[in-house]
């Protein structure tokens, strides 16, 4: 495992539906030389930012590859939330930086886009949860701290500047 992480900035989306529930997908895989087990934690979907692309394009592009749901730019949210994780993915440590937005009353049936082929490999389940779902969740979660975060964003739209969260 190499001693210096490896600096990733991603762009992340809070996809609610009408009735306040967010999706989620299932992370299943702790190192790509590996088969996916069973689920790690749940997390919102997103990913790496391109060369040369913004943040708002990342989400967009991520959200049309994970989950099909085709955005334009503008319908994000946000920033809401800022988030830095340093933790191991194989044999490399990542350093990543995370920006998430909201996306609101979305409606819409998950069939992936384009996956990656880690992504194929990751085989990733997704579930829809709702607030009460959230709270009494034994699964971790990220943030971790999201039922409560997510009754924050639920208030209303976001007008203040992005939230430090872990």
């Amino acid at each position: 495992m190499s001693d210096r992480p490896v600096q990733r900035t991603t762009a992340r989306v809070v996809v609610l539906d009408p009735d306040g529930r967010v999706l989620l997908l299932g992370a299943r895989l702790p190192d790509p030389s590996v088969p996916p087990g069973e689920v790690l934690f749940w997390y919102t979907p997103g990913g790496g930012v391109e060369d040369g692309e913004t943040l708002r394009a990342a989400a967009v592009r991520e959200l049309a590859e994970e989950i099909g749901l085709v955005v334009e730019p503008d319908a994000l949210e946000g920033p809401v939330w800022l988030r830095r994780h340093v933790g191991p993915f194989g044999d490399q440590v990542f350093d990543t930086r995370e920006t998430f937005f909201v996306l609101r009353d979305v409606v819409h049936e998950v069939v992936p886009g384009a996956l990656t082929e880690l992504e194929i490999l990751a085989d990733e389940p997704h579930r829809w949860w709702s607030a009460d779902e959230l709270v009494t969740a034994t699964d971790d979660l990220v943030p971790a701290d999201l039922p409560a975060l997510l009754a924050e964003l639920r208030s209303g739209p976001w007008t203040g500047p992005p939230r430090i969260v872990s």
